[in-house]
């Protein structure tokens, strides 16, 4: 019997300016939950570990490059498993050091928000629950 995962590991990367802001991309029009705000990331693909498929994507939406031992584990979050479905769990790493001007590669747009505004983006269900745990854990 074939063993079919029943998740799909997705990464995710917060990166401050050490401003205030965070980075936040917004998604292609023609894709799942297209012109929302996400946090950049994707897929982990089978013969990857986290922070390699992390740095992989990276440089395909952004253009940067990092080195995968300066990723802090944050937070993560989860969908409720769906009848049939894998549920999505996205793991979020603050990145704080990169190589590159980051740009919009593979997505409608990047900008620079801080917390407050970054809450009030419209954002898919997982990214809003990153969001929340990520400024509650930047905050205390």
């Amino acid at each position: 019997m074939e063993k079919i995962p029943t998740w799909m590991p997705v990464v995710a990367a917060a990166l401050p300016d050490g401003k205030g802001r965070w980075l936040m991309h917004r998604r292609p029009l023609d894709k799942h939950h297209g012109g929302l705000w996400e946090f950049p990331g994707g897929k982990v693909e089978p013969h990857e570990n986290p922070a390699e498929s992390l740095i992989r994507e990276l440089c395909e939406e952004l253009g940067i490059s990092a080195d995968p031992a300066g990723l802090e584990p944050a937070t993560f979050a989860q969908e409720s498993p769906g009848a049939g479905t894998r549920s999505i769990v996205i793991l979020l790493y603050i990145l704080r050091d990169w190589q590159g001007q980051p740009h919009a590669l593979e997505g409608e747009a990047i900008g620079w928000f801080t917390p407050e505004e970054i809450l009030a983006l419209d954002k898919p269900p997982l990214d809003v629950a990153l969001a929340r745990k990520l400024f509650a854990f930047e905050a205390g």
